[in-house]
């Protein structure tokens, strides 16, 4: 059983996580210096990291219909060397999008009708995600669900209220998360191209000129942190700004890499944008409880 679990996980990319945790974590220290309500920003926990899992592993069941010999070897490995079918696959996303309704549910009937909209809309990127991405917007939808959706959506049901100073803080937070799923789809741009997926990089059309893109994601969001220390006037938060030598270590990281090289070169290089938004969540959750 124990292993079952954790075999989905895995293949759910349960490493990915973080980015979820972090982000809810510091919109939950926000919202409890607001006298916001504990439990209820628990149970969203729940809720959010279920909906990233399903993701994630819907993800999967859309990518290997059209995967390629051209794509990396640790892509849908566990699916292509028979250890699960893509109906296995599809009812664990079913499970996993049980689990984060029931939490929904529970919201809704604590905090009010503002919830059902705020789920409608989680659930519609969470299912939509796999197409949006072939479309090239993925980023796009990675940027509202972990971003004005997941932080307004816990600081709603904690407190009942929404705010702008929140709606500024999801926008610098989420550009770090954005970041990471830029780099993965850099990492997989060969296999892309080949397969016709229309992801942002592939849109670029020219790796060289897709890595550099790293640059803008990473710059918009030290742009919202200025505007976000000014608009709370918490210049503390501009410490994060000491992070910024990692945009670059990201940047030389990917000009190295090679399509098709170990499993471990991949994940080596997809580590480092999650440690960066690991250590910029930390340090604006540090600072918010001042």
């Amino acid at each position: 059983m124990i292993k079952n679990i954790s075999f989905w996980l895995e293949n759910s990319r349960i490493f990915s996580l973080p980015m979820t945790l972090l982000s809810w974590l510091v919109i939950f220290v926000y919202s409890v210096k607001e006298n916001g309500n504990i439990l209820n920003g628990f149970i969203a926990l729940i809720g959010i990291a279920f909906a990233h899992l399903a993701t994630n592993l819907f993800d999967d069941y859309m990518d290997y219909k059209n995967l390629t010999n051209n794509s990396q070897k640790c892509k849908c490995a566990y699916i292509k060397d028979g250890r699960a079918t893509l109906n296995d696959v599809l009812k664990v996303v079913i499970l996993y999008c049980i689990v984060a309704c029931l939490s929904g549910l529970i919201l809704l009937v604590r905090s009010g009708l503002p919830v059902l909209w705020l789920a409608l809309a989680g659930g519609a990127v969470t299912l939509l995600y796999a197409k949006l991405s072939q479309k090239g917007l993925s980023e796009f939808a990675v940027g509202i669900a972990f971003g004005p959706l997941l932080f307004e959506g816990v600081y709603f049901v904690m407190t009942e209220n929404f705010s702008f100073e929140v709606f500024v803080l999801s926008l610098a937070v989420v550009m770090f998360t954005v970041g990471l799923l830029y780099v993965h789809t850099i990492l997989d741009f060969e296999g892309d191209m080949y397969s016709h997926k229309r992801t942002l990089c592939c849109r670029i059309g020219d790796k060289n000129k897709a890595i550099k893109g790293v640059f803008v994601i990473y710059g918009l969001g030290y742009l919202f942190t200025l505007f976000l220390a000014f608009l709370i006037k918490n210049y503390f938060i501009l410490l994060t700004f000491l992070l910024i030598p990692f945009v670059f270590d990201i940047y030389k990281s990917l000009k190295s890499f090679v399509c098709g090289e170990d499993t471990k070169e991949f994940y080596f290089r997809l580590l480092k944008p999650r440690n960066l938004m690991v250590y910029y969540s930390l340090i604006i959750t540090l600072f918010l409880l001042f």
